[in-house]
């Protein structure tokens, strides 16, 4: 038995549900290649994804369902949206915990004029030093890009104050929801975002190679990739219309009606009692090894700013020995190294040691965080 706690890189254990619909979609021999015919295979393809749109509508409390594209993960979503929204030869605002899905697609619209500042983390305080907000914009600022939740700390930021300062200043605001997306209610009409990116994988319980994005209606996007779109065929250009601009190629419909299933799921559940059931069980974690004065903790402690990641050091150990170690002799699946976030290690002075980094899902068990906290004090002991 595998002790699984790296629920923010996929989770593991998903709702039988969602096997058994990727099953039935292959097996019913019933989906066709959507918007690519008026037989009913293509027809049911189409139906299907539509109601899986309607779902993720709801989701995110989306007044159109049309302006949500699916793509095979949040990367492809977050390239889609940053290159395609923002302005060359302009300026965005963005943060130090971001994850390179973000920070490359950034660094990449360099070459077009593009320059990024980005808002600090207070490591005393442990939360993102909001005053910088103010403190970056310029005449050329045209966007704000940020996570919602930090992959490594945990940390949720404060997207209410994000969007007020946003419409404050008429800027634009991308968010990538990959680690809050299925945990925290977002009502994407009311925080009024330009675009909002997910992946369908964590904690929406979908399968592997799922994803998507939803913009905001009216906004002028440049499609990453064009092709195949089942209309307008003699166009030498992409539809300018939704969802058509954000798909093109053969969806994956068979995994994305595992997603449907997965939604399903979150929307029955709701999202306060998934992510209050992460949080019993970080506060378990945390308050049974904290007063260990070997080990670092890092991000906030408080729950309500939190998802479900609780990222920690050893003193003097690498982040990679104590995964190691942990595997080897406990069976227990953690996260060790940079996390693909690079400026939040250089913001903590991890870069060579890295962070070790616990994620539960809804699915973990207290008796398994209990048995991951006799498993780290042991270790502790060990290193001694």
């Amino acid at each position: 038995m595998v002790y699984y706690f790296d629920n923010a890189a996929t989770t593991l254990k998903k709702p039988a549900s969602v096997a058994t619909a990727v099953f039935e979609a292959i097996q019913s021999e019933t989906l066709g290649n959507p918007s690519r015919g008026a037989h009913e295979p293509s027809l049911n393809a189409f139906r299907s994804l539509y109601q899986t749109r309607l779902k993720v509508a709801e989701l995110f409390h989306v007044s159109n369902e049309l302006t949500i594209g699916f793509t095979m993960n949040a990367t492809m979503a977050l390239n889609i949206a940053i290159k395609g929204l923002i302005p060359d030869n302009s300026h965005v605002i963005s943060t130090v915990l971001e994850h390179n899905s973000v920070l490359r697609p950034l660094y990449q619209l360099e070459a077009r004029g593009v320059s990024t500042s980005f808002v600090s983390y207070d490591t005393e305080a442990n939360q993102l030093n909001y005053d910088d907000f103010e403190k970056l914009l310029t005449p050329e600022t045209k966007a704000v890009v940020c996570t919602h939740g930090s992959n490594v700390l945990g940390d949720i930021l404060d997207l209410a104050f994000i969007s007020e300062f946003c419409q404050k200043h008429e800027l634009m605001l991308l968010v990538d929801a990959s680690q809050t997306a299925g945990v925290c209610d977002i009502n994407f009409d009311e925080l009024n975002l330009t675009a909002l990116c997910f992946t369908g994988h964590k904690s929406l319980y979908g399968p592997q190679g799922t994803g998507g994005l939803i913009v905001k209606e009216g906004c002028s996007l440049t499609p990453l990739l064009v092709g195949g779109s089942g209309t307008q065929s003699f166009s030498k250009t992409q539809p300018s219309e939704l969802p058509d601009l954000l798909e093109s190629g053969t969806a994956n419909v068979h995994s994305l009606l595992g997603l449907d299933a997965g939604l399903d799921y979150v929307i029955e559940n709701k999202t306060k009692n998934l992510i209050g059931a992460q949080h019993a069980l970080v506060r378990t974690f945390y308050e049974r090894l904290c007063h260990l004065p070997e080990l670092i903790f890092y991000g906030t402690t408080n729950n309500d700013k939190k998802t479900g990641i609780v990222s920690l050091n050893i003193k003097g150990i690498s982040a990679a020995t104590v995964a190691n170690d942990l595997s080897e002799y406990y069976d227990i699946a953690v996260r060790p190294g940079a996390h693909c976030a690079p400026l939040v290690h250089q913001t903590f002075g991890t870069e060579e040691q890295g962070m070790v980094r616990f994620s539960f899902s809804s699915f973990n068990t207290v008796e398994e965080v209990n048995y991951a906290v006799n498993a780290m004090k042991e270790l502790v002991e060990k290193y001694k």
